[in-house]
């Protein structure tokens, strides 16, 4: 079976290419034709035509196919159901903002993190995503907006916020980085990629020296022991006080910031104590505060809080002077906002 080419980084080309006596020219040809020109065709300009043959018959340039492209009424946020080459599913979102879009990526087939919250995590880990499964959501995703919605294509944010834990697939992820952050590639900002986790110890523990400058947002959701065992189950085996200290390790750069993202929940973490206790712990931290009201999903047990009660956990945060946002959902019309996305559903 041929390897896919987007399984390389521009080091892994680089060496390819040297170890078949290949012109070095060709790792930023192809990097140029695949990434930035997004095209998907084997490249024959600027190439001899035998490093153009080598990597036809050696490297594969399929990238998951689209399967179902759903389109939020309300905001225009787009959701997609890519099929895998196994016939596993993933769902990718891209989310608009001031005429450009973030995308947020999956990392796993289903997710093992459990969390009571997510719709992801009723189905299970299937299995990890390759590098190239989730370098091809964002191309194919591009090449959506350039047929659709042609002069919009402007990714310029990326999320790992899909499915799955992405510092339970690690190597995957930090290849994928390494891709997007590749001036020879798509050249994403490297404060302009992010990556959420459930606070998998493991994971945090390589982050300082991998993958320096990535932002990281840590799904926190309660600040009491309790709560966050019920709400993200790994809490129990790496529990919310442990993740901390790991985070507070974590060298960041000048105006770098971790994210804490705080799921609402009617009559469960969205009273007053809950705000006071969450400021306490975080006060004094390099820190922002996502508030994000609970997104129904089929067979839910829980809601979102009334708008009053957000707005006034948000007024009890703003006492620390830790910055606060309220998120708004988008695409939940067509379960594409945050903790809705399910591949064995895809709707």
């Amino acid at each position: 079976m041929k390897q896919s080419f987007y399984d390389l980084t521009y080091s892994d080309l680089e060496s390819v290419i040297h170890q078949n006596n290949l012109n070095d020219s060709v790792a930023s040809v192809l990097f140029n034709w695949h990434y930035k020109k997004k095209a998907t065709v084997p490249c024959v300009d600027k190439i001899a035509k035998g490093a153009a043959a080598f990597f036809e018959s050696n490297f594969d340039f399929a990238l998951p196919e689209i399967d179902i492209v759903q389109e939020s009424s309300n905001d225009r946020t787009v959701k997609f159901l890519f099929k895998l080459k196994d016939n596993h599913k993933v769902e990718t979102v891209l989310i608009p903002f001031h005429n450009k879009y973030s995308i947020c990526l999956s990392s796993q087939v289903g997710c093992a993190m459990n969390c009571s919250f997510c719709f992801t995590g009723t189905q299970g880990l299937k299995r990890n995503l390759t590098t190239s499964e989730i370098v091809g959501q964002f191309i194919q995703a591009w090449r959506w907006l350039a047929a659709n919605r042609p002069g919009e294509e402007r990714i310029l944010n990326i999320v790992f916020m899909g499915q799955g834990e992405p510092l339970h697939n690690f190597d995957a992820v930090k290849k994928a980085c390494e891709i997007f952050l590749s001036k020879h590639g798509t050249s994403i900002g490297i404060q302009k990629i992010t990556i959420s986790t459930a606070g998998y110890i493991p994971g945090l523990k390589r982050w300082s020296e991998e993958i320096p400058g990535v932002n990281l947002a840590l799904s926190l959701h309660s600040p009491f022991e309790d709560k966050r065992n019920e709400l993200i189950p790994i809490n129990r085996k790496y529990p919310l006080a442990e993740v901390l200290a790991m985070i507070d390790q974590i060298h960041l750069n000048k105006k770098q910031f971790v994210t804490y993202e705080y799921i609402l929940i009617k009559d469960f973490n969205d009273s007053t104590e809950d705000a006071t206790k969450l400021g306490e712990l975080l006060v004094g931290k390099s820190a922002y505060i996502n508030l994000i009201p609970f997104n129904a999903f089929p067979g839910s047990q829980y809601q979102s809080p009334a708008v009053d009660k957000i707005t006034q956990f948000k007024a009890t945060l703003d006492t620390f002077k830790i910055p606060t946002l309220i998120r708004t959902a988008k695409g939940d019309d067509v379960l594409a906002a945050c903790g809705q996305l399910n591949s064995r559903v895809g709707v």
